[in-house]
Protein backbone atom coordinates (compact mmCIF):
# COMPACT_ATOMS: atom_id res chain seq x y z
CA UNK A 1 0.00 0.00 0.00
CA UNK A 2 3.04 2.55 1.39
CA UNK A 3 4.57 1.60 -2.08
CA UNK A 4 1.51 2.51 -4.25
CA UNK A 5 1.16 5.77 -2.37
CA UNK A 6 4.63 6.41 -3.16
CA UNK A 7 4.35 5.78 -6.34
CA UNK A 8 1.64 8.07 -6.77
CA UNK A 9 3.17 10.90 -5.06
CA UNK A 10 6.17 10.64 -7.41
CA UNK A 11 3.45 10.70 -10.64
CA UNK A 12 2.01 13.46 -9.00
CA UNK A 13 5.64 15.38 -8.27
CA UNK A 14 6.78 14.87 -12.13
CA UNK A 15 3.65 16.35 -13.51
CA UNK A 16 3.84 19.38 -11.16
CA UNK A 17 7.29 19.86 -12.49
CA UNK A 18 6.22 19.49 -15.90
CA UNK A 19 3.56 22.05 -15.53
CA UNK A 20 6.14 24.32 -14.02
CA UNK A 21 8.52 23.48 -16.63
CA UNK A 22 5.70 24.64 -19.88
CA UNK A 23 4.98 27.55 -18.03
CA UNK A 24 8.71 28.79 -18.07
CA UNK A 25 8.62 28.94 -21.83
CA UNK A 26 6.64 30.60 -24.55
CA UNK A 27 3.06 29.26 -24.27
CA UNK A 28 3.45 28.31 -27.75
CA UNK A 29 5.85 25.44 -27.55
CA UNK A 30 3.14 23.01 -25.04
CA UNK A 31 1.61 20.22 -26.32
CA UNK A 32 -1.67 20.80 -27.65
CA UNK A 33 -4.93 18.58 -26.69
CA UNK A 34 -5.69 17.96 -30.60
CA UNK A 35 -3.70 17.91 -33.35
CA UNK A 36 -3.26 21.12 -35.92
CA UNK A 37 -3.80 20.50 -39.64
CA UNK A 38 -0.48 19.91 -41.55
CA UNK A 39 -0.62 23.65 -43.18
CA UNK A 40 -1.00 25.31 -39.37
CA UNK A 41 1.63 22.71 -38.39
CA UNK A 42 3.90 23.56 -41.46
CA UNK A 43 3.04 27.33 -40.64
CA UNK A 44 4.18 27.04 -36.93
CA UNK A 45 7.33 25.67 -37.83
CA UNK A 46 8.11 28.30 -40.53
CA UNK A 47 7.22 31.16 -38.20
CA UNK A 48 9.26 29.70 -35.53
CA UNK A 49 12.46 29.42 -37.73
CA UNK A 50 11.75 32.73 -39.07
CA UNK A 51 11.59 34.49 -36.03
CA UNK A 52 13.78 32.84 -33.72
CA UNK A 53 17.24 32.92 -35.17
CA UNK A 54 18.45 34.83 -37.84
CA UNK A 55 21.36 33.26 -39.21
CA UNK A 56 18.77 30.33 -40.48
CA UNK A 57 17.01 32.34 -41.94
CA UNK A 58 19.76 33.87 -43.87
CA UNK A 59 21.25 30.25 -44.51
CA UNK A 60 17.66 28.97 -45.84
CA UNK A 61 17.97 31.81 -49.06
CA UNK A 62 20.43 29.18 -50.59
CA UNK A 63 18.37 26.43 -50.30
CA UNK A 64 16.42 25.22 -53.06
CA UNK A 65 12.42 26.18 -52.50
CA UNK A 66 11.26 22.64 -52.47
CA UNK A 67 13.35 21.91 -49.24
CA UNK A 68 12.71 25.04 -47.05
CA UNK A 69 9.73 23.90 -45.23
CA UNK A 70 11.37 20.43 -44.20
CA UNK A 71 14.05 22.82 -43.18
CA UNK A 72 11.66 24.56 -41.30
CA UNK A 73 10.23 21.53 -39.96
CA UNK A 74 13.52 20.10 -38.38
CA UNK A 75 14.92 23.33 -37.30
CA UNK A 76 11.67 23.94 -35.70
CA UNK A 77 12.53 20.81 -33.74
CA UNK A 78 15.86 21.04 -32.72
CA UNK A 79 15.05 24.95 -31.01
CA UNK A 80 12.28 23.48 -28.94
CA UNK A 81 14.24 20.46 -28.11
CA UNK A 82 16.70 22.94 -27.02
CA UNK A 83 15.37 25.19 -25.18
CA UNK A 84 13.66 22.20 -22.82
CA UNK A 85 16.97 21.16 -21.96
CA UNK A 86 18.51 25.03 -21.30
CA UNK A 87 15.88 27.29 -20.76
CA UNK A 88 14.05 25.42 -17.97
CA UNK A 89 15.68 26.26 -14.88
CA UNK A 90 15.00 23.21 -12.36
CA UNK A 91 16.36 20.00 -13.88
CA UNK A 92 13.68 17.63 -13.06
CA UNK A 93 11.57 19.72 -14.68
CA UNK A 94 13.66 20.00 -18.25
CA UNK A 95 13.88 16.18 -17.72
CA UNK A 96 10.38 15.43 -17.47
CA UNK A 97 9.86 17.89 -20.34
CA UNK A 98 12.23 15.79 -22.54
CA UNK A 99 10.42 12.80 -21.99
CA UNK A 100 7.00 14.48 -22.88
CA UNK A 101 9.06 15.29 -26.02
CA UNK A 102 10.12 12.34 -26.86
CA UNK A 103 6.68 10.91 -26.62
CA UNK A 104 5.40 12.87 -29.42
CA UNK A 105 8.33 12.19 -31.20
CA UNK A 106 7.82 7.96 -30.77
CA UNK A 107 3.53 9.11 -31.45
CA UNK A 108 5.51 10.87 -34.91
CA UNK A 109 6.74 7.70 -35.95
CA UNK A 110 3.81 6.18 -35.22
CA UNK A 111 1.23 8.50 -37.19
CA UNK A 112 -0.56 9.97 -34.13
CA UNK A 113 1.36 13.09 -32.95
CA UNK A 114 -0.53 16.30 -31.58
CA UNK A 115 2.46 18.93 -31.14
CA UNK A 116 2.84 20.97 -34.36
CA UNK A 117 6.22 20.16 -35.38
CA UNK A 118 5.69 16.77 -35.51
CA UNK A 119 2.67 16.99 -37.33
CA UNK A 120 4.97 18.90 -39.68
CA UNK A 121 7.81 16.30 -39.04
CA UNK A 122 6.05 13.25 -40.02
CA UNK A 123 5.89 14.27 -43.70
CA UNK A 124 9.49 15.26 -43.76
CA UNK A 125 10.54 11.86 -42.01
CA UNK A 126 8.53 9.73 -44.13
CA UNK A 127 9.79 11.55 -47.65
CA UNK A 128 13.23 11.67 -46.69
CA UNK A 129 13.36 8.18 -44.64
CA UNK A 130 14.85 10.08 -41.63
CA UNK A 131 16.22 7.62 -38.90
CA UNK A 132 13.65 7.99 -35.58
CA UNK A 133 17.73 7.68 -33.90
CA UNK A 134 18.91 11.09 -34.98
CA UNK A 135 16.11 13.03 -33.63
CA UNK A 136 16.42 10.99 -30.27
CA UNK A 137 20.02 11.34 -29.99
CA UNK A 138 19.65 15.28 -29.66
CA UNK A 139 17.69 14.60 -26.66
CA UNK A 140 20.02 12.49 -25.40
CA UNK A 141 23.18 15.25 -25.32
CA UNK A 142 19.78 17.64 -23.45
CA UNK A 143 19.51 15.14 -20.86
CA UNK A 144 22.82 15.10 -20.18
CA UNK A 145 23.11 18.70 -19.63
CA UNK A 146 20.83 18.54 -16.61
CA UNK A 147 23.07 15.58 -15.37
CA UNK A 148 26.64 16.21 -16.44
CA UNK A 149 28.20 19.68 -15.64
CA UNK A 150 31.89 18.73 -16.25
CA UNK A 151 34.29 16.47 -19.00
CA UNK A 152 37.28 15.68 -18.11
CA UNK A 153 38.88 15.13 -20.72
CA UNK A 154 38.55 16.67 -24.31
CA UNK A 155 37.23 13.02 -25.92
CA UNK A 156 34.66 13.33 -23.30
CA UNK A 157 33.48 16.63 -24.59
CA UNK A 158 33.56 15.34 -28.12
CA UNK A 159 31.69 12.17 -26.95
CA UNK A 160 29.00 15.04 -26.13
CA UNK A 161 29.15 16.77 -29.55
CA UNK A 162 28.49 13.39 -30.63
CA UNK A 163 24.48 13.78 -29.42
CA UNK A 164 24.72 17.91 -29.49
CA UNK A 165 25.58 18.67 -32.84
CA UNK A 166 26.49 15.82 -34.99
CA UNK A 167 22.80 14.90 -35.61
CA UNK A 168 21.90 17.86 -37.18
CA UNK A 169 24.50 17.80 -39.88
CA UNK A 170 23.01 14.20 -40.47
CA UNK A 171 19.87 15.73 -40.74
CA UNK A 172 21.08 18.26 -43.20
CA UNK A 173 22.33 15.61 -45.50
CA UNK A 174 19.22 13.21 -44.74
CA UNK A 175 17.45 16.64 -46.07
CA UNK A 176 19.95 16.77 -49.16
CA UNK A 177 19.97 13.26 -50.34
CA UNK A 178 22.98 11.92 -48.46
CA UNK A 179 23.03 9.00 -46.40
CA UNK A 180 26.78 7.72 -46.92
CA UNK A 181 29.01 7.27 -43.80
CA UNK A 182 32.03 9.30 -45.16
CA UNK A 183 29.93 12.44 -45.96
CA UNK A 184 28.31 11.77 -41.98
CA UNK A 185 31.96 11.64 -41.09
CA UNK A 186 32.98 14.69 -42.31
CA UNK A 187 29.80 16.66 -41.21
CA UNK A 188 30.66 15.46 -37.66
CA UNK A 189 34.00 17.26 -37.73
CA UNK A 190 31.99 20.36 -38.91
CA UNK A 191 29.61 20.30 -36.43
CA UNK A 192 31.72 19.36 -34.02
CA UNK A 193 34.03 22.67 -34.73
CA UNK A 194 30.91 24.69 -34.52
CA UNK A 195 30.24 22.98 -30.99
CA UNK A 196 33.63 23.85 -29.94
CA UNK A 197 33.21 27.68 -30.79
CA UNK A 198 30.13 27.86 -29.06
CA UNK A 199 31.68 26.77 -25.98
CA UNK A 200 34.94 28.64 -26.46
CA UNK A 201 33.03 31.98 -27.25
CA UNK A 202 30.29 31.43 -24.11
CA UNK A 203 32.34 30.12 -21.21
CA UNK A 204 30.78 33.18 -19.09
CA UNK A 205 27.12 31.99 -19.99
CA UNK A 206 27.64 28.28 -19.87
CA UNK A 207 28.93 29.08 -16.33
CA UNK A 208 26.51 31.17 -14.85
CA UNK A 209 24.48 27.61 -15.91
CA UNK A 210 26.53 25.31 -13.51
CA UNK A 211 28.67 24.21 -17.27
CA UNK A 212 31.96 23.72 -17.59
CA UNK A 213 33.22 22.55 -21.17
CA UNK A 214 36.53 23.18 -20.90
CA UNK A 215 38.09 19.35 -20.13
CA UNK A 216 38.64 19.26 -16.61
CA UNK A 217 42.41 17.51 -17.58
CA UNK A 218 43.20 21.14 -19.52
CA UNK A 219 42.25 23.33 -17.04
CA UNK A 220 44.90 21.57 -14.91
CA UNK A 221 47.50 21.32 -17.51
CA UNK A 222 47.52 25.28 -17.81
CA UNK A 223 47.18 25.84 -13.80
CA UNK A 224 43.45 27.11 -14.37
CA UNK A 225 40.60 27.10 -11.60
CA UNK A 226 37.14 26.90 -11.21
CA UNK A 227 37.52 29.91 -9.09
CA UNK A 228 39.18 31.96 -11.83
CA UNK A 229 36.34 31.32 -14.15
CA UNK A 230 33.96 31.80 -11.46
CA UNK A 231 35.84 35.47 -10.93
CA UNK A 232 36.10 36.17 -14.49
CA UNK A 233 39.79 36.37 -14.33
CA UNK A 234 41.25 36.43 -17.51
CA UNK A 235 45.00 35.10 -16.46
CA UNK A 236 47.88 34.64 -18.43
CA UNK A 237 47.28 31.12 -17.90
CA UNK A 238 43.33 31.58 -18.82
CA UNK A 239 44.29 33.13 -22.04
CA UNK A 240 47.03 30.04 -23.02
CA UNK A 241 44.37 27.90 -22.33
CA UNK A 242 41.78 29.58 -24.88
CA UNK A 243 44.64 29.65 -27.04
CA UNK A 244 45.26 26.12 -27.40
CA UNK A 245 41.39 25.03 -27.30
CA UNK A 246 40.78 27.53 -29.97
CA UNK A 247 43.87 26.16 -32.53
CA UNK A 248 42.14 22.64 -31.83
CA UNK A 249 38.35 24.05 -32.62
CA UNK A 250 40.27 25.61 -35.85
CA UNK A 251 41.75 21.79 -37.17
CA UNK A 252 38.41 20.24 -36.60
CA UNK A 253 36.97 22.77 -38.71
CA UNK A 254 40.04 22.10 -41.64
CA UNK A 255 39.01 18.41 -41.32
CA UNK A 256 35.37 19.12 -42.40
CA UNK A 257 35.87 21.45 -44.97
CA UNK A 258 36.65 18.35 -48.13
CA UNK A 259 33.15 18.14 -47.22
CA UNK A 260 31.83 21.60 -49.09
CA UNK A 261 33.50 19.78 -52.43
CA UNK A 262 31.20 16.33 -52.05
CA UNK A 263 27.85 18.04 -52.16
CA UNK A 264 25.70 19.93 -54.65
CA UNK A 265 26.34 23.41 -54.92
CA UNK A 266 23.55 24.64 -52.88
CA UNK A 267 24.45 22.90 -49.68
CA UNK A 268 27.99 23.75 -50.20
CA UNK A 269 27.24 27.52 -50.19
CA UNK A 270 25.31 26.41 -46.50
CA UNK A 271 28.47 24.37 -45.29
CA UNK A 272 30.71 27.17 -46.30
CA UNK A 273 28.31 29.82 -44.67
CA UNK A 274 28.24 28.12 -41.27
CA UNK A 275 31.88 26.72 -41.54
CA UNK A 276 33.54 30.47 -42.17
CA UNK A 277 31.03 31.80 -39.46
CA UNK A 278 32.31 29.76 -36.89
CA UNK A 279 35.72 30.01 -38.13
CA UNK A 280 34.86 33.88 -37.83
CA UNK A 281 33.62 33.03 -33.67
CA UNK A 282 37.16 31.59 -32.90
CA UNK A 283 39.08 34.62 -34.77
CA UNK A 284 36.76 37.17 -32.90
CA UNK A 285 38.48 35.29 -29.59
CA UNK A 286 41.70 35.54 -31.06
CA UNK A 287 41.36 39.63 -31.64
CA UNK A 288 40.53 39.95 -28.56
CA UNK A 289 43.82 38.14 -26.76
CA UNK A 290 41.48 35.11 -26.20
CA UNK A 291 39.98 36.81 -22.83
CA UNK A 292 36.66 35.84 -23.25
CA UNK A 293 35.27 36.08 -19.18
CA UNK A 294 33.05 38.56 -18.97
CA UNK A 295 33.02 39.60 -22.40
CA UNK A 296 31.27 37.82 -25.14
CA UNK A 297 33.25 37.24 -28.44
CA UNK A 298 30.85 38.41 -31.22
CA UNK A 299 31.14 38.78 -34.80
CA UNK A 300 30.56 42.37 -36.05
CA UNK A 301 27.59 43.41 -38.36
CA UNK A 302 30.28 44.37 -41.14
CA UNK A 303 32.18 40.94 -40.81
CA UNK A 304 28.42 39.03 -40.89
CA UNK A 305 27.30 41.36 -44.31
CA UNK A 306 30.75 40.32 -46.18
CA UNK A 307 29.93 36.48 -45.01
CA UNK A 308 26.78 36.50 -46.72
CA UNK A 309 27.62 38.45 -49.33
CA UNK A 310 29.99 35.93 -50.23
CA UNK A 311 27.83 33.42 -50.04
CA UNK A 312 25.48 35.42 -52.53
CA UNK A 313 27.69 35.45 -55.01
CA UNK A 314 29.25 32.11 -55.25
CA UNK A 315 25.34 31.37 -55.54
CA UNK A 316 25.04 33.66 -58.34
CA UNK A 317 28.06 32.29 -60.15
Amino acid sequence: MSSSIASNDSAVLATSAAVAGWSSLPPEYAIPQRAPSLGQAQSYCRRLARTHYENFSVATWFLPKKLRQHFYNVYAYCRISDDLGDEVEDADASLELLDQWETELIACYRGNPRHPVFVALAETVEKFDIPQQTFADLLTAFRQDQRVTRYETFDDVVGYCRYSANPVGHLVLFLCGYRDAERQTLSDYTCTALQLANFWQDVSVDYTKGRIYLPLEDLRRFNVSEEDIAAGRNTAQFCDLMHFEVDRAFDWFERGLPLIDKVDHELAIDLELFSRGGQEILSAIESQGYNVLGRRPKISKLRKLALVARAAWGKLL
